[in-house]
C-alpha cells in the first residue's frame, strides 16, 4: 500500500478538529495503515485510535507507544474476545447478550473493567452488526449488572457512502434512544458517549449529537490495495 504523505496527515487531524466542537472525541480509525502513518496522527494529536479487527491492533500494538487509547470499533468475534479485553480502553461494539457476557468474563480473569457502548442497527440493514432499536432496553436491562463492564453509551454506523444527508435519520433514532436510556436512570447504565459519523457523515452525526466520531479516510486519505 502506498504510503500517504505524513504531513498531509498531520494537516487533516488539524483541520478535523477544528471543524468540530471541543467536547467531540475524534478517533482515528486506523485500518490497514502503516505504523508510521498512525503515529503520525498521534503526533498531530490523536488521543484515541480504533481498530476494526483485533488481529491487527495486536500487530500495531508494538509499533505504538502506551499514550493513547484503543478503540474497538468493528464486529467482535466472540474466540477474539480474550485478546480484545487485553488490547482495548473501550469496546464500541456490544449487540448481543452473549457477546457483553463472554466480555465480562475475561474482564473478570483480567482484573479490568471495560467500558462499553452497546452498537445499534440503526437503519435496520440485515448486512450490518448491531441490536435493533427496539431490542436496545432489553439488552441493557439483560446486562448491565455484569460487574466488570459499564455501559457508558451507544454507537451506531450509518451509511458509509452517498448523500451524507441520508445518514441523519438514523442518527436521529440513535440520539433518541440515547435520550431514552438517560432519562430512564437504568442502574449501572451512563450515557456518556454517543460514537456516530465517518468520514462523508461525521459532521451532520455532530449535528444531531454525536460526542464521538469514527474517522479514517479524511484523515489518512485513500487506502491502497
Amino acid at each position: 500500500m502506498e504510503q500517504v504523505d505524513l504531513n498531509t496527515i498531520k494537516n487533516s487531524v488539524t483541520a478535523i478538529q477544528q471543524s468540530i466542537p471541543a467536547h467531540v472525541l475524534l478517533v482515528a480509525a486506523a485500518k490497514t495503515r502503516l505504523p508510521e502513518e498512525v503515529r503520525a496522527a498521534i503526533g498531530a494529536g490523536i488521543k484515541v485510535i480504533g481498530y476494526n479487527y483485533v488481529q491487527e491492533a495486536e500487530n500495531m500494538h508494538g509499533f505504538i507507544d502506551n499514550q493513547v487509547q484503543w478503540h474497538m470499533i468493528g464486529h467482535l468475534q466472540k474466540n477474539k474476545v480474550k485478546k480484545a479485553v487485553m488490547l482495548f480502553d473501550m469496546i464500541e461494539t456490544i449487540d448481543s447478550v452473549e457477546l457483553a457476557e463472554m466480555v465480562n468474563k475475561q474482564c473478570i480473569s483480567a482484573g479490568k473493567i471495560m467500558p462499553v457502548l452497546i452498537e445499534i442497527n440503526s437503519g435496520k440493514e440485515s448486512n450490518k452488526t448491531g441490536v435493533l432499536p427496539e431490542n436496545v432496553f432489553s439488552l441493557i436491562k439483560q446486562i448491565n449488572n455484569l460487574p466488570n463492564i459499564q455501559i457508558q453509551g451507544l454507537m451506531t454506523m450509518g451509511p458509509r457512502f452517498g448523500d451524507p444527508e441520508e445518514a441523519r435519520p438514523y442518527f436521529k433514532i440513535a440520539k433518541s434512544l440515547f435520550d431514552e436510556v438517560k432519562k430512564a436512570g437504568i442502574p449501572n447504565t451512563e450515557m456518556r458517549f454517543l460514537s456516530m459519523g465517518m468520514s462523508n457523515s461525521y459532521k451532520i452525526a455532530v449535528e444531531e449529537g454525536a460526542n464521538i466520531v469514527r474517522i479514517g479516510t479524511m484523515l489518512f486519505g485513500n487506502r491502497g490495495l
